[in-house]
């Protein structure tokens, strides 16, 4: 079963309610590809802060939101994909070059 966890390759913070993810290239912050998440991305960003399965991610989703589970799961499993593409979010155990 995949893990999805955090890109050692980020850093992120919460600034007036909103969650910011800035990759981080060289060393540097690359402030042109600054990301800013909405309550259920921020929630998936959350869980992600240790590995996790996609099946965790989808109960912790569920549990803070309503809304269907299939619509859930395909939200979510679209969410993991375009974080993973981004370079945000990486399988547990590796880390995602930006």
């Amino acid at each position: 079963m995949e893990l999805y966890v955090r890109s050692e390759s980020v850093v992120s913070r919460v600034i007036a309610g909103e969650t910011l993810i800035v990759p981080i290239r060289k060393g540097v912050g690359d402030l042109a590809s600054i990301y800013s998440l909405n309550a259920v991305g921020t929630t998936v960003w959350d869980a992600v802060a240790s590995p996790c399965t996609k099946e965790e991610i989808m109960d912790r989703v569920q549990q803070q939101f309503d809304g269907d589970r299939q619509e859930i799961q395909r939200d979510v499993e679209s969410f993991l994909a375009e974080m993973q593409s981004a370079g945000l979010i990486a399988p547990a155990g590796a880390s995602a070059p930006l």
